[in-house]
């Protein structure tokens, strides 16, 4: 079972977690994590369909990722706390904050305040703009876009 879901799903999940970081490299790592915690939780996925089980994957790839962003944020914030030749003024770092979300359309922007300043998932999300959430998340994906374009 475990050879089937790996030939079936590995090549989709590198694609979508290469799209996802922008790395080859993270994304062969993310994809092996997943592949990790499948085999960990052996029982519960073998119990499920082989939607659910490549549903499953999916979730787990993304959680993942969202995982060690959250870290890398963390180790960032704690590497800067730690120098303490450079101390930058809070003030400046909400202006340049707001400047960058400039560059993202007024409903987009609102978006993605929402579901990342606000903490609303997708489908809150969608309630309160009477949107679907698929365009939510189609929307916050053009956001991250977006905004990694400008901070490179």
């Amino acid at each position: 079972m475990w050879e089937e879901l790996y030939e079936a799903h590995y090549k989709e999940l590198l694609a979508y977690a290469a799209h996802m970081s922008g790395s080859k490299e993270l994304a062969q790592d993310l994809v092996q994590e997943a592949f990790v915690k499948a085999l960990m939780n052996g029982q519960t996925v073998e119990d499920l369909s082989p939607s659910k089980q490549r549903a499953w994957l999916y979730r787990t790839l993304k959680n993942l990722f969202f995982d060690r962003c959250r870290r890398a944020v963390l180790e960032n914030e704690y590497t800067q706390s730690r120098r303490s030749e450079y101390i930058e003024d809070p003030g400046i770092q909400r202006v340049e904050n707001a400047m960058l979300l400039q560059s993202i359309p007024p409903q987009d922007r609102a978006i993605f305040q929402l579901r990342y300043f606000d903490g609303y998932s997708a489908e809150e999300i969608s309630h309160m703009m009477n949107l679907p959430p698929g365009t939510v998340r189609s929307k916050l994906s053009r956001c991250r876009k977006v905004l990694k374009q400008n901070l490179e």
